[in-house]
Order: structure tokens, then sequence, then C-alpha cells
């Protein structure tokens, strides 16, 4: 994720942030069945998606903070 994308995460109210936060934890669950079952092509997605989800948290974080 670029500094653009962490400036839109930011903006972000709380809610949409604890959305976005449950769609990435989804999509990391989906990608990790998707490697132990041999059907997952991108292996860098899980790395992006583990990323992705930690800068939410970050931001979930500074909002509560």
């Amino acid at each position: 994720m670029s500094n653009k994308n962490f400036k839109q995460i930011q903006q972000l109210s709380k809610d949409e942030v604890v959305t976005k936060v449950r769609e990435a934890e989804s999509n990391l669950f989906k990608a990790r069945m998707q490697r132990a079952t041999g059907q997952l092509k991108d292996t860098a997605l899980l790395w992006r998606e583990r990323k992705a989800l930690a800068r939410l948290k970050t931001r979930l974080t500074q909002m509560n903070g």
C-alpha cells in the first residue's frame, strides 16, 4: 500500500475502518485457505493482505488512542 493509500485510510471514519478490518481479516483467511488447498496462484497476496490488515489496525489504535 502506497503512501497515497495510507492517507485514504486516515480519512476514513472509525466505523469504516472497523468494516475494512473485518473485510481484510476475511480476505486473509480466504487466502490462507487457498494456499492450504493449493489453489493460491499469487503467493504475494498473503503478504499484501497481512500488511493491509496491520495498517488498518494501526489506524484503529490511533483513533482509539
